[in-house]
């Protein structure tokens, strides 16, 4: 625990390198990450030609690791495809890494992989494991590691740059047919910054473990010209939160205080370190293809289709709910009452989308990158 200039008590992560103590766990995040994986599944042919192009030299058993694999739903089936086509194409082991900060609920992962004592993978030469660490690290040994991925959880940032973000709680900044708050251009800038450098870390950080021509995989939510995927699900939870800063539940130099560290790319800040030579991991990777895309959302779908609005708004606000809880939690004061707001602010965000579900649309938008080590 923190004490900013306010005198306020502010609760951080506990592990270096992060801003974040994890998604919901206790099985909220795999029940709400389907979103996710639609934007996961968008790039798996990329993760098989990486797969069947990688070299698989020497004796050392081939090893596979996912970066930010929360509670495993989605880590394990990415896994899974990378092995239907890892299988046959090597007689050696396989390790599995899963990999998320030490703070992240890994109860159903250990649970998934290896139930009645037998491989999730249901092969005998696949061994996995688990691996507690910040991604910008190095968490692996040296040249271990023939392909990396990792999905969405690159957004979130290495630090928090900034004592305050007094008009919004995300640095991106409201929507544009929002417009309930306001991010100042010198607050943009330092964000855009930070993502860019966060990139070049983590890619630093996996140069070290992948062997020479091993692949990296790298996708995360981001945006475009023409939309964005923090749109919507911000506008309405910094609407929601609001409501009790007009009560006097949350004080004005809390909200200020408080925002997501999160970051929405675009495809050029993502692919910067990989490209740009003011970079040292530039020298590091041979950028073989970048993207960006956007995908259905399974929720939104059904309520176009269907119109239950009670639906919508459950999947709606949990779904965001599952990666913003934790942030929001440790920003408010540490009172007996805290736990009790938290629950209120995520009811008065279902409120809000249940009278004006027009004013909050909701799409999922991507960015992906496929890099190659160089030797």
């Amino acid at each position: 625990m923190t004490r900013d200039q306010t005198g306020s008590n502010q609760v951080t992560s506990p592990v270096t390198n992060a801003t974040t103590t994890g998604m919901t766990g206790g099985g909220f995040y795999n029940a709400n990450s389907e979103p996710q994986w639609m934007a996961i599944e968008a790039v798996l042919d990329w993760l098989k030609n990486a797969v069947l192009e990688v070299p698989l030299d020497g004796k050392a058993p081939v090893t596979l690791a996912d970066f930010g694999c929360s509670e495993g739903r989605n880590s394990i089936a990415v896994m899974s495809h990378a092995l239907n086509t890892l299988l046959p194409r090597t007689d050696k082991p396989i390790q599995t890494v899963h990999s998320d900060l030490p703070t992240n609920d890994f109860s159903k992962l250990l649970q998934a992989l290896r139930q009645d004592g037998v491989s999730v993978f249901d092969s005998h030469r696949v061994y996995s494991s688990v691996v507690g660490g910040s991604m910008f690290d190095q968490l692996l040994p040296p040249q271990s590691v023939h392909i990396a991925t990792t999905f969405n959880a690159i957004g979130f940032l290495s630090e928090m740059p900034v004592s305050t973000l007094p008009g919004y709680i995300l640095p991106n900044g409201p929507s544009a047919s929002g417009q309930n708050g306001y991010v100042s251009e010198q607050d943009r800038a330092t964000f855009s910054s930070l993502a860019k450098q966060d990139v070049a870390s983590f890619l630093t950080a996996r140069a070290h473990e992948l062997v020479p021509g091993g692949k990296l995989l790298v996708q995360v939510f981001g945006g475009s010209e023409k939309g964005r995927t923090c749109d919507g699900i911000y506008d309405l939870l910094n609407d929601a939160v609001l409501a009790f800063v007009e009560t006097g539940e949350i004080s004005k130099e809390t909200y200020e205080r408080y925002y997501q560290p999160v970051y929405m790319r675009t495809e050029n800040e993502l692919t910067a370190a990989a490209s740009d030579k003011d970079y040292a991991s530039s020298e590091m990777f041979t950028l073989e293809r970048s993207m960006t895309y956007e995908v259905p959302v399974p929720f939104v779908e059904q309520y176009e289709r269907y119109g239950d609005i009670e639906a919508y708004v459950d999947a709606y606000v949990d779904f965001f709910r599952a990666f913003t809880e934790a942030v929001l939690r440790n920003a408010l004061p540490p009172t007996p009452s805290r736990e009790q707001l938290v629950e209120h602010i995520f009811g008065m965000a279902k409120d809000i989308l249940r009278q004006s579900p027009e004013r909050y649309p909701f799409r999922y938008v991507a960015v992906a990158m496929l890099l190659t080590r160089k030797g």
